[in-house]
């Protein structure tokens, strides 16, 4: 066994087996991958081997090059999870493993846009692209963030097989975990639109949406596309693809809709993740009544 095999095993692990996000699957790998050149490691059963000490003079050396809070947090979650498998692996306990608390984190609020400004940034991205079928392509892909609530990794997981799109979607989300959306005639239209100019064939078993060569597209050529189209806006750099979905969850919220509810169409696996929505409608609320209380204006 060699240091890349362990790796290449760890990332068949998260990607086939968990069914990570890619997002996560690449940084887990890459957290893994410096754990194991780090500390010249070349066998599960030297991952293993690892104890508290060792981890913790690890995390510190990642800390003095600049690393913050929260990826600190995020690559000890990583490395606890690679250690627990690689004691799996030698027939260990996996409870185990290394225990260390990671830098406590202040969860922030995510920043909504407003509902003009969402239906704005899809219609500058689709009037600003280089060409026709691009714009309604990227169109389809926002309305998707902030008319269903998807994430972008969501949106760009869909496939040939899932069009023509019904009133409602199955959507498999982080952990593999499946949810029911409903999707608004336009959204249905707008993807259909781009399905018809797209110039690539859309096979069944392939992505629904593609790049320009044809290939799947990429989360990055999306968030290009909205940073272009936020800057000729005038929007803030908060105004972001993942943005949309936050505000898809505040405006659902503030039009009504439970915690319950809201949490099923997010696809949240508890509920403690939906109730930030909650200090967001209570923060617009704020900035509502600064703005237009005669006091506040005097």
């Amino acid at each position: 066994m060699s240091a890349q095999s362990i790796l290449g095993q760890w990332h068949t692990h998260l990607a086939d087996e968990r069914r990570r996000s890619p997002h996560t699957v690449r940084a887990y790998h890459k957290a893994a991958e410096r754990l194991v050149s780090g500390h010249s490691l070349a066998s599960w059963r030297d991952v293993a081997a690892i104890d508290a000490g060792k981890l913790r003079r690890h995390l510190a050396q990642r800390r003095a090059s600049g690393l913050s809070n929260a990826s600190a947090a995020r690559e000890l979650s990583a490395l606890k999870a690679f250690i627990a498998y690689a004691r799996s692996e030698e027939g260990l306990d996996e409870a185990s493993a290394p225990r260390l608390r990671g830098p406590r984190i202040k969860k922030g609020l995510p920043r909504p846009v407003t509902p003009d400004d969402a239906v704005n940034l899809a219609d500058v991205v689709e009037s600003s692209a280089a060409e026709d079928w691009i714009g309604k392509r990227d169109r389809a892909v926002l309305l998707l963030l902030y008319g269903a609530g998807l994430r972008i990794a969501e949106a760009l997981s869909l496939q040939g097989s899932d069009v023509p799109l019904g009133e409602r979607l199955e959507v498999t989300g982080k952990g593999g975990k499946e949810r029911i959306v409903p999707l608004l005639p336009i959204i249905r239209a707008t993807v259909a639109d781009y399905v018809e100019a797209c110039p690539w064939p859309i096979k069944q078993d392939g992505p629904l949406f593609l790049g320009a060569r044809g290939a799947l597209l990429s989360q990055g050529m999306v968030q290009k596309a909205t940073a272009r189209a936020r800057r000729v806006l005038g929007l803030p750099a908060t105004a972001t693809p993942h943005a949309l979905r936050h505000s898809f969850a505040t405006h659902l919220l503030g039009a009504g809709a439970d915690l319950r509810s809201l949490q099923e169409l997010l696809g949240h696996a508890s509920l403690g993740s939906t109730q930030i929505y909650t200090k967001v409608d209570a923060a617009t609320l704020l900035d509502t009544y600064r703005d237009a209380h005669p006091r506040e204006r005097d």
